[in-house]
């Protein structure tokens, strides 16, 4: 009886041992696409000037990335290429506003010097 308990233990082992291993993730393909594409957007609008900590953040997240795939760490390098996604398009957010208030900024100077002129020219 105890043999036979041993050997349904045993089993029970080797059957979760082998769904383990085909439980596995794929690579992160899609984590990596949307993490290289977040630092590009991030880079094509100008976040090196507007948002450099972000930016700077972003990249070093998805080197960090691919070292671990390289290594084929995939399940250490998910959660980084997640981050670098999340902090590059934070990047692209903080250099969108940044570009916004400097608009605004220019344009609040124009409003200015044309009242200027007009009160210049109201008073003559």
């Amino acid at each position: 009886m105890k043999f036979r308990n041993v050997l349904t233990i045993g089993a029970l082992m080797a059957a979760t041992a082998t769904l383990a291993g085909c439980a596995t993730l794929p690579p992160p393909t899609a984590e990596l696409e949307a993490a290289k594409v977040a630092v590009q957007r991030a880079q094509d609008l100008n976040a090196s000037q507007f948002a450099p900590q972000s930016l700077s953040a972003a990249q070093s997240y998805l080197q960090q990335a691919n070292a671990a795939l390289d290594k084929g760490n995939e399940s250490d390098a998910r959660p980084l290429l997640e981050r670098a996604a999340a902090v590059g398009d934070l990047a692209t957010v903080q250099a969108q506003a940044a570009v916004k208030v400097n608009d605004a900024k220019a344009r609040q100077a124009q409003v200015h010097e044309l009242r200027a002129k007009i009160e210049q020219g109201g008073a003559q």
